[in-house]
């Protein structure tokens, strides 16, 4: 089994908390609804325009588990076009 998480600090157009955690809400529930991994806030909960989500998933095959979470980045820019991800990072765990 391959264990990889991905970390993604994103800006929001949030301009309070509750419209930035109906946001993250949205993002991590989709996430996992269309690629079937975990996700939650693991930074920058107390800032408006900022966060960093964290997303785990387990898989058989090295590849195609790395490249479901570089499918994910994807999908957040594509589906996603008012969020930004300034940086992405995706390691095995």
């Amino acid at each position: 089994m391959f264990m990889f998480s991905a970390r993604f600090h994103i800006f929001l157009p949030a301009d309070s908390l509750k419209g930035k955690r109906g946001i993250i809400k949205s993002i991590i529930a989709r996430a996992r609804q269309n690629f079937n991994v975990a996700g939650a806030e693991v930074d920058l909960q107390d800032v408006h325009g900022e966060t960093v989500l964290a997303f785990v998933t387990v898989g058989q095959n090295r590849a195609r588990t790395r490249h479901l979470l570089d499918r994910l980045e994807e999908w957040i820019v594509e589906a996603r076009p008012d969020v930004e991800i300034v940086a992405a990072q995706i390691e095995e765990c």
